[in-house]
């Protein structure tokens, strides 16, 4: 009786799996290095549970509790990059989620401040945080609508859920020269990412690609 196939599913390698997830991204336009290798070095599998683990390294959102999704890779690796981030850049993320992006953006910022309505998500996102040892995230219990405003101003904000409009208490929380990048649109089949940039004299709006999030939604949620 002969070996297994290694390049069969038995046989398959988490260095194989790995190179194809990579290239994966490349494929759908995540070319940044520094993304591509935060993005290596974070594995997916860790923050989907359940009936849906073995799809974890599919480019495909995907749900989870809360009646939320992790995004597709792709869009993750799209939506940092857009963001720009620097090493020493401050990052607000609104809808932890999971907590996948908040730990891509961990290794691409200084600090990263992630904040979710719902209680439950921010507890197992944090139990991940420190399983792999992400110090630099700081997870909270919030509206993510309002921001924080006590740890205001950032250099970048990412939101992942969509509104009909860059929600303003945000945009007001962005340094001069910032970047924040959202999905905005009024219909939950049309969305568009939007990148807007903060000057002296105001906010510069760019159209990215067309996307699909769950709504912002203001207040706290029940879990």
């Amino acid at each position: 009786m002969s070996d297994p196939d290694p390049s069969g599913p038995e046989g398959d390698s988490q260095a194989e799996r790995k190179m194809r997830f990579l290239f994966q991204l490349r494929t759908r336009g995540v070319t940044d290095p520094r993304v591509l290798a935060a993005m290596e070095g974070i594995d997916r599998g860790l923050f989907v549970r359940g009936q849906f683990a073995d799809r974890a390294y599919e480019d495909t959102p995907l749900p989870i509790p809360c009646g939320q999704t992790i995004s597709q890779p792709s869009v993750v690796g799209l939506m940092s990059q857009a963001l720009e981030v620097g090493p020493r850049d401050t990052v607000l993320e609104v809808g932890t989620g999971s907590g996948y992006q908040a730990a891509v953006l961990s290794g691409l910022a200084r600090r990263v401040y992630t904040v979710d309505r719902h209680r439950r998500l921010v507890v197992e996102a944090e139990a991940i945080f420190q399983v792999l040892g992400l110090h630099n995230i700081i997870a909270q219990v919030a509206d993510g609508s309002r921001g924080l405003p006590d740890q205001a101003p950032f250099d970048r904000i990412l939101v992942t859920a969509a509104a009909e409009d860059p929600p303003g208490p945000l945009l007001a929380q962005l340094k001069i020269g910032g970047i924040m990048v959202v999905p905005v649109g009024q219909s939950d089949a049309v969305q568009t990412l939007i990148r807007v940039t903060r000057s002296q004299t105001g906010f510069e709006y760019d159209e990215l690609r067309q996307v699909r999030f769950v709504p912002l939604v203001e207040g706290l949620g029940q879990t």
